[in-house]
């Protein structure tokens, strides 16, 4: 198969600092922001080679000490891309989001600014937009293609997604890893904010990465995106539809190489699969990888097959060979014992929702999962502080601070692929109530412990070539914990009653009023075992997961009207 090879010096290659003009003024200091870049090119672009580009756009890279301070350059190229690419005749660029690091501007926490900042660098590298040298002479990326693709994790991922939704010319892949596609999501689940996330978030986040004129000439700006989050309502507002991406999925251009931990929940499974369902609906050419993992880099769990694709899909899709990375199975998974799987499709072709209805108790169970439906109530009482374990233990017994509906065990492994939902009745003995939502494996096994990084660490871990060729520094395997459990938490998803009608405008509970409720929770591929169970757990605050809703009292359930939908391989289960 053809591919690109190492035949370019990376010792002699080009370094330059270039300045883009960005067409807006976010500080509204009269002039248009300077978004600052990093460029390393082979020397031979100097003369007439002509590259590809793959950038990696973030908000973090002035957050070294001194470069913070001083508003100094950033320690540039401290990833492995700049090392494999540029020999194989690509151009990397490390661009710094507006507000951050050495550009001019205001961080915004996800809406148009920070898009306008990184889709201006695609613009200048395709001859539509105009850059400076520190000096002030005119740059002029002569020597590009202009075929980019950007790829990056956590925010480094999410500026992908945003600059590809806006159909920008140019842009022929991205490949979001650990990405946020709808800001809201990312801070809210139906209503209701999540735990870490709940307070003044978009403010917090902006502060964090601003450098330090923007920390001064937008003090007020950034206060004001604390005021407009809605931390007291947590509805869907307009300020958080100008951070959502998703509707402007029929946009995307780029193909697509999406990465996702199955046990990321600070950038939650639903960013990428939501964004992954959209695209495909789009028909994107697209690939996925789920791992058993946190928020990490696939380089931190699978570094040299992962080297080899993304090699592969570069190729493919900026330098126009023909290297049948496409005729490749659409999806990689990763299982909890860290074995992979490759499919054809995600969610698997096969899989076939199947409702199951909430039941009343049985032998052995204090409530039941069948496809009959059934009558009567059941009810239970919030405790603020019941933690995820206890909920999930002893389902045969009935408990009065959480409800439990388990199916009977399954007569072979069966595979769940894609996004259950939720549907319930229920009545509140009060105004305002959180519903938490626990799809659980019942049966004897071992649980893994997983990988997890700040984005922080992300950045600031050692990632040399030589450490994802020799799994050193950022792709040293991670030390592994087994422990033996009987329950594990598969998937989980909460709403507040109040927005069960409406994201945009909750309404007050009438006390004793029935409501019917429906909500996704977080979509995954996961194989439950022969012989073990599947339940839905029922309670009302989760501390584990969601902002604690102090009003929430006795909620009551009514079996016919309540159920779940399960997303299953061949209908089984």
């Amino acid at each position: 198969m053809p591919e690109t090879k190492p035949i370019y010096s990376y010792k002699d290659a080009i370094r330059e600092d270039v300045y883009v003009d960005a067409p807006m003024d976010s500080d509204n200091d009269g002039k248009p922001d300077r978004i600052a870049i990093q460029i390393m090119r082979p020397k031979e672009t100097a003369t007439k080679l002509k590259t590809p580009v793959i950038m990696e756009a973030s908000p973090y890279y002035g957050q070294g000490g001194l470069a913070r301070a001083q508003h100094q350059a950033p320690v540039g190229f401290q990833g492995w891309y700049d090392e494999y690419f540029v020999p194989r005749g690509y151009t990397v660029i490390e661009a710094e989001m507006q507000g951050t690091s050495r550009s001019d501007g205001c961080p915004t926490t996800g809406d148009a600014a920070d898009t306008t900042s990184m889709k201006a660098v695609v613009n200048w590298l395709n001859g539509r937009a105009k850059a400076h040298y520190a000096n002030g002479s005119d740059a002029v990326a002569s020597w590009s293609t202009g075929a980019v693709g950007m790829i990056g994790v956590s925010y480094n991922g999410t500026l992908p997604n945003a600059v590809a939704a806006t159909g920008v010319e140019g842009l022929k892949t991205i490949v979001p890893i650990a990405a946020i596609s709808n800001w809201y999501d990312y801070t809210r689940d139906a209503g209701i904010g999540y735990s870490g996330w709940d307070r003044r978030y978009p403010e917090w986040l902006a502060n964090f990465v601003a450098n330090p004129p923007a920390t001064s000439k937008c003090a007020d700006y950034l206060k004001s995106l604390g005021d407009n989050a809605g931390d007291d309502t947590y509805d869907y507002t307009p300020f958080w539809a100008e951070r959502n991406y998703r509707p402007d999925a029929g946009k995307v251009k780029a193909s697509v190489l999406l990465v996702h931990g199955m046990q990321d929940w600070n950038v939650k499974p639903r960013q990428g699969i939501a964004w992954w369902d959209l695209l495909q609906k789009q028909g994107v050419p697209r690939k996925i990888w789920l791992h058993r993992d946190g928020h990490i880099d696939p380089v931190q769990t699978r570094s040299r097959e992962w080297k080899r694709q993304l090699h592969r899909w570069m190729d493919h899709w900026l330098s126009g060979m023909d290297n049948g990375i496409m005729n490749e199975p659409m999806a990689d998974i990763q299982r909890p014992d860290k074995t992979w799987e490759t499919h054809r499709s995600w969610p698997d072709a096969a899989a076939r929702t199947v409702r199951l209805h909430f039941g009343p108790a049985a032998s052995g169970v204090a409530g039941t999962l069948r496809e009959k439906r059934a009558t009567g109530t059941q009810s239970f009482t919030d405790k603020r502080t019941q933690s995820e374990k206890t909920a999930i233990t002893n389902y045969g017994a009935a408990a009065p601070n959480r409800l439990v509906y388990v199916t009977e065990p399954v007569a072979q492994d069966v595979r769940m692929s894609g996004t259950p939902r939720v549907n319930v009745t229920v009545r509140s003995s009060t105004a305002s109530a959180p519903l938490t939502a626990l799809l659980v494996d019942y049966g004897p096994g071992t649980e893994f412990s997983v990988a997890d990084f700040s984005p922080m660490e992300l950045m600031t871990q050692k990632c040399d070539l030589v450490d994802v060729d020799q799994q050193t520094g950022c792709a040293t395997p991670q030390a592994e914990r087994a422990v033996a459990i009987t329950a594990k938490v598969i998937t989980r998803g909460a709403i507040d009653l109040k927005n069960h009608s409406s994201a945009t405008a909750g309404t007050p509970l009438v006390p004793g009023q029935s409501y019917q409720a429906s909500w996704e929770l977080h979509g995954k591929d996961y194989v439950v075992p022969a012989g073990h169970q599947v339940g839905l757990v029922l309670m009302a605050n989760d501390r584990n997961y969601i902002s604690i809703d102090q009003a929430a009292k006795a909620l009551t359930v009514q079996l016919d009207g309540s159920s779940l939908d399960i997303p299953m391989v061949d209908g089984r289960i």
